[in-house]
C-alpha cells in the first residue's frame, strides 16, 4: 500500500512541476510576442516638408523700452525768485517760448549803477579826448614836451577803455535781465514742473522738463542671419497685447487715435555693426511713429512686430516645434523611424518658422501626435499635400 502511495505522490509532483514549467514558458513566450509586436508597431503621423516659402515675419518681443531723443530740462541761468509760470503742465510749447519769469531784486539797481557809470565814463572820455587833441596840435608846434603829450595820450586811451568796460558791464546785466525769462529748449509738451511761483532758485536749477514724444525709439538685439534680411527703412507694425496705455508723464492723447485698436508704424533707423562687417549679433535701432500720443518713453511688455515686407526662406510649420523655445523637431527617416533633432530657427509669420540650421529642403518633420513620441520610434508619416515618409 505504501508503495502505491509513494508512486501516486511522485506522479502528482511530476504533474505539478510540469504545469509550473509550462506556465512559465507560456508567460515568457507571451512577453516576447508582446515586445516583438510593440517593436514592430508603426505609428501613423502627420508631417510636412521643409521647403522654401515666402515669410513675412512676425516677432513677439517680451519687452520694448521706448525712449525719446527730444527731452530736455528748461534751466534758469539767473538767480532770483519765480514770479510767474506761463505754461501749465501738459501744455504744448515751441522752442523759445517763455515758461517762467524770474525776478532778481538786485538786478535793477545794478543796471542803474551801470548806466550811471557809462555816463560818467563818456564824460571823462570826452574831456580826455579834447585834451589829447589839443596837446597833439601843441606837439606839432613843439609847444609841449614829449612827456606831456604821452601823458595826455595815455589818459585818453584809459578813458576809452574805462568806457568799454562800463558798456560791457551793462551788456552783461542786460543779458542777465533776458535770462530772467526761462524758455523752452525744444518743441514739445511740458512734462514736469519742478518749481512753482514764489520759489527762490539759483542759476543752473532745472525748472521744467519738456519732451516731444511724437517720435520714439527702441533697440533690439538680432542674430546676424536675421539681420541680413533687415535694411534701413524697413517697416513693421507694432501690436500691443496690453493695450491699457498707462502714462508716466501724463501727456495728452491726440485726436484721431484708435485707442486699443491703434497700430504703430516702426522703421529701421540703423544696424550696428553694419551687415557689411562680421559680427554674430547686431543691434537694430527702430523709430516708432507716435502721433496718436498713446505711447510714452517707458517699457511695454509683449509687443508683436508684423513686418510689412518678407523674404524667401527655408521653413517648416510652427506646429512642428516640440518645445516652446523652438529648438527641436521630430524628423522622419528613410527607415520609417523618427529622429529627434536640434535645429536653429529664426523669425516666423505665425504659421511657418524659418529654419537656419539643422534641416535641409525636403526633410519631413512631424506636425501632429507628438505626445509620447521618442527618438527611434517606428512611424509612417503622411505628408501634407500627399505622400508618405
Amino acid at each position: 500500500m505504501k508503495k502505491y502511495f509513494m508512486i501516486g505522490l511522485g506522479v502528482v509532483l511530476a504533474l505539478s512541476l510540469t504545469i509550473i514549467l509550462y506556465g512559465a514558458w507560456l508567460n515568457e513566450v507571451g512577453e516576447f510576442q508582446i515586445a516583438r509586436r510593440m517593436s514592430e508597431r508603426s505609428l501613423e503621423l502627420q508631417g510636412s516638408r521643409a521647403a522654401v516659402r515666402f515669410i513675412r515675419p512676425k516677432v513677439t518681443l517680451t519687452a520694448i523700452n521706448f525712449y525719446s531723443k527730444d527731452m530736455a530740462d528748461a534751466v534758469t541761468l539767473s538767480d532770483g525768485r519765480i514770479i510767474s509760470c506761463l505754461t501749465p503742465k501738459s501744455s504744448f510749447v515751441r522752442k523759445g517760448d517763455t515758461l517762467f519769469v524770474i525776478e532778481n531784486e538786485d538786478l535793477p539797481l545794478q543796471v542803474q549803477q551801470a548806466e550811471a557809470n557809462i555816463l560818467s565814463a563818456q564824460a571823462d572820455k570826452q574831456s580826455k579826448e579834447k585834451q589829447y587833441k589839443r596837446f597833439l596840435l601843441l606837439k606839432q608846434k613843439d609847444a609841449i614836451s614829449a612827456q606831456q603829450f604821452d601823458d595826455a595820450e595815455a589818459a585818453y586811451r584809459a578813458a576809452v577803455a574805462a568806457l568799454d568796460v562800463a558798456e560791457a558791464k551793462l551788456g552783461s546785466l542786460r543779458i542777465q535781465e533776458a535770462r530772467q525769462r526761462v524758455t523752452a529748449p525744444l518743441d514739445g509738451q511740458v512734462l514736469r514742473l519742478y518749481r512753482q511761483p514764489g520759489a527762490y532758485v539759483q542759476s543752473g536749477t532745472s525748472l521744467a522738463l519738456v519732451g516731444d514724444f511724437r517720435t520714439l525709439y527702441f533697440a533690439t538685439p538680432v542674430d546676424d542671419k536675421i539681420a541680413g534680411h533687415l535694411v534701413q527703412g524697413l517697416e513693421a507694425e507694432l501690436v500691443f497685447s496690453n493695450r491699457d496705455f498707462q502714462k508716466a508723464y501724463g501727456t495728452n492723447y491726440e485726436k484721431g487715435n484708435m485707442g486699443s485698436e491703434q497700430r504703430f508704424l516702426a522703421s529701421v533707423v540703423e544696424i550696428t555693426p553694419p551687415v557689411s562687417e562680421p559680427a554674430a549679433l547686431r543691434n537694430v535701432l527702430w523709430r516708432a511713429d507716435n502721433h496718436s500720443g498713446l505711447l510714452e518713453p517707458q517699457t511695454y511688455g509683449n509687443v508683436t512686430m508684423h513686418f510689412r515686407t518678407g523674404h524667401d526662406a527655408l521653413s517648416v510649420p510652427l506646429e512642428a516645434m516640440i518645445d516652446s523655445n523652438h529648438t527641436r523637431v521630430y524628423v522622419a527617416k528613410e527607415d520609417n523611424t523618427i529622429e529627434e533633432r536640434t535645429v536653429k530657427t529664426g523669425t516666423n509669420d505665425g504659421q511657418f518658422i524659418v529654419v537656419l540650421e539643422g534641416l535641409k529642403e525636403g526633410d519631413v518633420v512631424v506636425t501632429s501626435g507628438m505626445e509620447g513620441l521618442k527618438d527611434g520610434m517606428r512611424a509612417t508619416v503622411k505628408v501634407q499635400g500627399g505622400g508618405t515618409k
